[in-house]
């Protein structure tokens, strides 16, 4: 018989479900990483071939993880080797939701220390710390804020505490709750900050950059990097969307959710664009700066126009908030794991995965000062973490993802769980399920691993 519900809880509405997945995709990834590729590549011919990816590959896969995720109402792990053994397949398939946990855990160890710079930030922009200060001085704030591992630790250290106290709190009272606040907050902020730049900044400057396309400077690789983009800002492959889909009930539609939360996580992405380009160009600096746009650019950005202590001071806030929900779900596959198969309590099991994870971070957070000259295959500690998830483990993740569900699941486990109303757009989702999405993940795989 089905389970109608997660011995760990149900979300208390699809409106719930919504904010949360949209929280887990919402990200550094969307709001630090998303501007300075789009600004690499090209602008609006990339966010065009960006928006063409999110459609045919990253909706596919959620469908397909969070239709996992209500079937087993379990954690990945568990989910994975139930439902293979449901289908009468091999047990083997339960490597797979090992990979997805592992890979959020992996994540959440170097999230945090980012996430770190990132509340750093929000006291410095705070004080006006920013103010009067030129490239080089911005510049050297950061490179001593990176330089010092005490600092960077203490920062760590913060951020992990507060995902934990969320995620120990459980489902209704700690997940549900810190969404219900935090979602709506971080899209009010957004809107300010698009507010801000349409009054100080170079608006139909940053307009023209992200939606006229010139597809001259779009190349082969560009596409390969939106299809990567697109996979990697929905949070696929890591367990996450998987663990939430098992929060929800059986009534709400996977195929409008999904939708609904694949639509809410591209319009923070634009809406970042928005906010960041006319602060950028307003401020004379080039929006192909790489990492260094968030945490240089635009501190020096907000040092020359008016208000920019404020919004500069928002703008933080609001990258804490949207690391901060995506950490929360990061660390949950884990922590259900733990109160399944170890008997463990939520707060017992939160507690030890956020310690051992906070522990792995500091191997992050030495990477950037005392270990900056041990490499392993010409990557730091951090870089070799980053490069294991982003580019092995999550898309072999959802590649397995589009394998099972869409070869290895009945079509009529897959057609009743998911239960479209219209053939029509049940075929088109399986076809792109079955072959366009993996074959992209798979382009995007071998790209990474250097072999294209």
């Amino acid at each position: 018989m089905r389970k109608e519900s997660s011995i760990h809880g149900q979300w208390s509405s699809k409106l719930v479900f919504i904010l949360a997945a949209t929280g887990s995709a919402v990200g550094l990834g969307n709001i630090w990483r998303f501007p300075y590729i789009a600004g690499e590549h090209g602008g609006g011919a990339f966010v065009l071939v960006y928006l063409l990816c999110i459609l045919l590959i990253g909706l596919p896969i959620m469908m397909a993880e969070i239709l996992i995720g209500r079937r087993g109402r379990q954690s990945p792990i568990n989910t994975m080797t139930s439902l293979a053994r449901e289908e009468g397949l091999s047990r083997g398939w339960g490597l797979m939701g090992w990979m997805g946990v592992v890979a959020g855990f992996l994540i959440l160890s170097y999230y945090s220390v980012i996430a770190g710079w990132a509340l750093s930030y929000v006291f410095r922009a705070g004080t006006g710390s920013f103010v009067g200060l030129d490239v080089q001085g911005v510049q050297a704030m950061f490179e001593g804020l990176v330089a010092d591992p005490e600092r960077l630790l203490a920062w760590h250290t913060v951020f992990m505490c507060m995902t934990l106290i969320v995620v120990a709190r459980g489902v209704r009272s700690g997940l549900e709750q810190a969404v219900k606040f935090l979602m709506p907050l971080l899209l009010l902020m957004l809107v300010l900050l698009v507010g801000y730049a349409m009054a100080e900044g170079h608006f139909m400057e940053g307009l023209r950059f992200m939606f006229t396309p010139d597809f001259s400077k779009l190349s082969g690789n560009s596409v390969l990097v939106a299809m990567g983009q697109a996979f990697f800002t929905l949070s696929l492959g890591m367990g996450a969307i998987m663990i939430y889909g098992s929060y929800l009930s059986s009534r709400a539609s996977i195929a409008r959710t999904s939708a609904t939360v694949v639509g809410a996580d591209t319009l923070v992405a634009i809406l970042a664009g928005l906010a960041i380009f006319p602060i950028v160009f307003a401020a004379g600096l080039e929006p192909s700066q790489g990492p260094g746009l968030i945490f240089i650019s635009l501190p020096l950005a907000f040092a020359q126009m008016p208000g920019g202590v404020l919004f500069g001071t928002v703008f933080f806030v609001l990258l804490v908030v949207a690391a901060w929900t995506s950490s929360i779900s990061l660390m949950e596959p884990a922590v259900t794991y733990l109160v399944e198969n170890r008997g463990m309590t939520r707060v017992s099991a939160a507690t030890l995965v956020a310690v051992l994870s906070w522990l792995l971070g500091i191997g992050t957070v030495l990477s950037f000062n005392h270990w900056s000259g041990y490499t392993l295959f010409d990557m730091t500690f951090f870089g070799a973490v980053d490069y294991l998830t982003s580019n092995i483990l999550l898309p072999l993740g959802g590649l397995l993802i589009a394998l099972f569900v869409g070869w290895r699941m009945t079509e009529r486990s897959v057609a009743s769980e998911l239960d479209v109303q219209r053939p029509v757009l049940f075929r088109t989702w399986y076809y792109l399920l079955r072959f366009v999405a993996p074959i992209g993940i798979l382009l995007v795989f071998l790209r990474a691993i250097n072999v294209i």
